[in-house]
């Protein structure tokens, strides 16, 4: 909404040739028509390095200067903080994602901890007599019991 904002204030600026400023505002929409008038409407990486290319060309000091004769600078700088925000929001999705593509997936890991699980529950079936297992054995038996009731009732309530 901002970006939208400042393109409309200069552009409707620069449509006053009587306007204190005129050219100014003639000056800097033709930097947003360089970088695109619709930078809002590009994938995330274009409308990130548009953005980037745009602030970079708006800082320098003939442009800041015409920001300050148009009263723009709170504009300009609420417009360059939302864009390190979202570069940094883009940055840490990007990084998550990466870290996504990277772990391997639950039914990939499902044989695994289920051999897992029976060599666990076959040790603790073992250990039972050893003093001290008993406790152990018994919880662990009774959540194994709890988990294949449970199966077998979602599995029953499935509808076909």
């Amino acid at each position: 909404m901002w970006l939208t904002n400042l393109k409309a204030f200069l552009n409707g600026n620069r449509q006053l040739s009587m306007a204190p400023n005129y050219q100014s505002a003639v000056d800097l929409y033709s930097v947003f028509k360089t970088y695109g008038l619709n930078l809002d409407r590009l994938s995330y990486s274009s409308q990130t390095a548009q953005m980037k290319k745009l602030i970079e060309e708006l800082e320098t000091p003939e442009n800041l200067q015409k920001i300050a004769l148009l009263s723009l600078n709170p504009a300009f700088t609420e417009m360059k903080t939302k864009h390190d925000d979202f570069e940094t929001l883009f940055a840490d999705q990007a990084e998550a994602n990466a870290d996504l593509r990277n772990m391997s997936s639950a039914s990939a890991i499902r044989k695994d901890l289920e051999k897992n699980l029976k060599a666990y529950l076959n040790l603790l079936t073992v250990m039972k007599e050893v003093p001290g297992w008993e406790l152990l054995y018994t919880d662990t038996n009774e959540l194994v019991k709890a988990a294949k009731n449970s199966e077998v009732k979602r599995k029953e309530e499935k509808p076909l």
